[in-house]
């Protein structure tokens, strides 16, 4: 296990660990259900474009401490009284909440979110960003931004619709109440739930399987379904075979073919 002093201090606000080809990236501000302040965003990013170009790095977990995963952006530094300029709004969206998501949308390794707690607003929208979802039986996920006379922000209205279609999309994000995570799960917005003290485990387990997978070939996967859902079926194959063209030239591709061929387990290096 690798970390940085800074980074996995008891006092630091986002915890970060490198273990087994896995980055655990850990929110830790339980006494503001782990709300999302600037300086933790840039970081968050910087973590997730890091797990991209490193190569021993393979897979990703975003999870939290206490009993929220994430209660959206940490509101209290806003001013109130200052004077809007028009555009300053959109442009603090676009560099802000949406460059989080994105970050998440486009790392190279999958990730996984450890939901183990509340994921309201910008903090929902960051565990459905993920490639998959694990929610402890406590979490509930919570489209809060209309209960504050707000329009999703943060990747909603692009994420949700894709995850579950626009009817449910907007009866979530039109009442604001809260989903528990069976239903969540029901919805297809949750791969699995599990017991609350299960959830670390089954999150290792998962993590360390997409770790010891064909990195790669991963990569390319995760590039093609989040890009087939704005191409026509001729873009999309296009896509599908000039990925696997790349693939092809991995060691792992090669690897995975030699194992199929020689009736054994295939040894993947992410390479």
């Amino acid at each position: 296990m690798t970390s940085s002093p800074l980074e996995d201090s008891r006092d630091s606000v986002l915890r970060h660990t490198t273990d087994n080809g896995v980055s655990w990236i850990t929110l830790n501000r339980p006494a503001a259900m782990n709300a999302i302040t600037p300086d933790q965003r840039e970081h968050l990013i910087s973590l997730l474009d890091h797990a991209s170009a490193d190569p021993s790095v393979r897979a990703v977990v975003l999870t939290a401490t206490g009993k929220g995963f994430c209660a959206g952006a940490d509101l209290r530094g806003a001013s109130d009284g200052a004077e809007r300029v028009a555009g300053d709004v959109a442009r603090l969206i676009r560099g802000g909440a949406q460059r989080l998501i994105a970050a998440v949308l486009d790392c190279e390794k999958p990730v996984i979110a450890a939901v183990n707690g509340t994921a309201a607003g910008l903090g929902a929208h960051l565990a459905l960003a993920c490639d998959l979802v694990l929610a402890a039986e406590s979490a509930v996920f919570i489209e809060v931004f209309m209960r504050r006379g707000l329009v999703p922000d943060g990747g909603g209205a692009y994420l949700l619709p894709r995850l579950i279609g626009p009817q449910r999309a907007k009866e979530l994000m039109f009442f604001g109440d809260a989903l528990p995570a069976a239903e969540a799960e029901r919805l297809g917005l949750v791969n699995r739930v599990v017991p609350d003290d299960d959830l670390p485990k089954t999150a290792r387990t998962w993590a360390e399987r997409l770790a010891a997978g064909p990195t790669r070939a991963l990569a390319l996967t995760k590039a093609l379904v989040n890009a087939s859902l704005e191409a026509d079926r001729p873009t999309a194959f296009a896509a599908e075979a000039a990925a696997q063209e790349i693939n092809m030239t991995t060691a792992d591709a090669q690897e995975g073919v030699r194992a199929f061929i020689e009736r054994r387990p295939p040894g993947y290096r992410g390479r």
